[in-house]
C-alpha cells in the first residue's frame, strides 16, 4: 500500500485526537499541515538517506534526569555532519533524544513540541513524562524510522522512557538507543546508582558516550548533555563538558 496523505487545511478532512493523562488515542497524526495515514511503502527507504547512526542516553537521577548524545550523522560510510543536534527540549519539563532518519526525527520533534504546548494551554499545566511518552509511542507507529528516548521531571519525579519503532514504550533507570548503545549500556550498567546526583550523572553520561565513540564508527564528534530537574530543562555548557572529560581522563571528541 502506498502512503496516503492529504492537506490538513482541507475542510473535507476530519481528524480526531483524544489526549488524556492515562491514554492517548491517535486516529491520525498532523505533521506540518499534512495527514499521514499509512507508510507501508516506506520500507523501500533510500539507502542514501541521512541517518543519525548514533548513541543516545537517558539516565534517571535522584533529583532529575540526564539526556545525552554524540553529534555525528552518517550516510552509509560517509560522515554527513559532525554537528547534529540529537537532544531536544519538548517543554520546560520534558526532553527527547533522537536516533534514526534525521528528517523523521526533526518532524517528530516539531510535532511533539506543538502538541505538548497545546496540551499545556488547554489543561493549564505541564504534561507528565508518561503521557508525553505514550503520545510519542502512538505517533511513531505511523511509520517513522526512529528510536527515541523521552525524559523529564513531573510531580512524581524524574523518568526516562525508551520508544521503539513499533510504538513500544518502556520506562527504565537508564537507557541507550542507537548504533553505539551496546557499548554505552555496559558503562551505564557499571556506574548506575539510584542516588546519583547531577554532577555524577554528567560524568556517567560522558563515560558511556566515550565508550561508544571509541568502538562504534557511527558515533563521535561532539557531546550534547541536558539535565531536567525541578527547575526545568537545562543545557550543560560545552566548556563544562570539556572540563569534565579532561578531569575524568578522556579526550573530548573533535
Amino acid at each position: 500500500m502506498m502512503p496516503v496523505s492529504g492537506d490538513a487545511r482541507d475542510p473535507n478532512f476530519s481528524v480526531e485526537t483524544l489526549i488524556t493523562e492515562e491514554s492517548i488515542i491517535c486516529t491520525a497524526s498532523i505533521f506540518a499541515g499534512c495527514i499521514l495515514i499509512d507508510f507501508e511503502g516506506k520500507d523501500m527507504i533510500d539507502e542514501n538517506v541521512v541517518k543519525t547512526g548514533t548513541t543516545t542516553i537517558g539516565l534517571k537521577l535522584k533529583d532529575g534526569v540526564i539526556l545525552a548524545s554524540d553529534q555525528r550523522a552518517t550516510m552509509q560510510n560517509l560522515i554527513a555532519s559532525s554537528t547534529v543536534q540529537k537532544v531536544y527540549p519538548l517543554a520546560d519539563n520534558l526532553g527527547m533524544t533522537i536516533a534514526g532518519v534525521v528528517g523523521d526525527a526533526q518532524l517528530m520533534v516539531r510535532y511533539m513540541q506543538s502538541e505538548i504546548s497545546i496540551y499545556s494551554m488547554k489543561k493549564g499545566g505541564q504534561m507528565s513524562v508518561k503521557t508525553a511518552s505514550t503520545l510519542v509511542g502512538s505517533v511513531i507507529r505511523q511509520g517513522l524510522y526512529l528510536g527515541l528516548i523521552v525524559g523529564g521531571f513531573d510531580t512524581t519525579g524524574g523518568h526516562v522512557y525508551s520508544i521503539d519503532g513499533a510504538g513500544g514504550v518502556i520506562e527504565d533507570n537508564y537507557i541507550s538507543v542507537g548504533s553505539g548503545s551496546v557499548f554505552a549500556l555496559g558503562a551505564l550498567e557499571a556506574a548506575f546508582r539510584p542516588d546519583l546526583g547531577k554532577k555524577e550523572g554528567i560524568d556517567v553520561a560522558i563515560t558511556a558516550l566515550n565508550s561508544a565513540r571509541r568502538r562504534d564508527n557511527c558515533t563521535g564528534d561532539g557531546m550534547l548533555i541536558a539535565y531536567i530537574g525541578p527547575k526545568g530543562f537545562e543545557w550543560i555548557p560545552q566548556d563544562q563538558i570539556k572540563d569534565r572529560c579532561a578531569e575524568i581522563g578522556f579526550n573530548y571528541p573533535n
